[in-house]
């Protein structure tokens, strides 16, 4: 049976960007990928325009939450996607060399669902495909 390969998206609230993607890579790479998210300097929760837009669309929210970078620095990560300039600039040295890539997408705390939804489904036209590229699956 195929190792299942782990990825960490990281942002810099991880409270939109990093959390759309984690579900997304879940939902549509599970179970040979596991996401992670985490931030540099997490809010206290995730945005509602992030959870709204990921409900239309089907995908479970259910523990979603922000999380610190450090709390998942001893997980055994196959490759770490920052999904703000921000993160990229702070990411931090891991215990070991993790593959990584950068990218980014608009934040849209604050806006309109729709601006959620648009974010989102860029997400999920890029940043997931590229995942399973990157950790050669299907």
């Amino acid at each position: 049976m195929p190792q299942i390969k782990t990825v960490l998206i990281l942002c810099t609230g991880n409270s939109c960007r990093s959390q759309m993607a984690q579900a997304l890579v879940n939902h549509d790479l599970g179970p040979q990928v596991r996401a992670l998210s985490a931030g540099t300097r997490p809010q206290s929760k995730v945005a509602e325009g992030a959870i709204a837009a990921l409900q239309q669309a089907g995908i479970a929210v259910e523990g979603l939450y922000p999380k610190d970078v450090e709390s998942v620095m001893n997980e055994s990560i196959d490759l770490v996607v920052t999904v703000c300039d921000n993160a990229r600039e702070s990411c931090p040295i891991f215990p070991r060399p993790i593959p990584s890539v950068h990218l980014p997408f608009h934040d849209p705390h604050g806006e309109p669902l729709e601006s959620f939804v648009r974010v989102m489904n860029e997400i999920r036209a890029k940043l997931v495909p590229e995942v399973a590229r990157r950790l050669n699956v299907s």
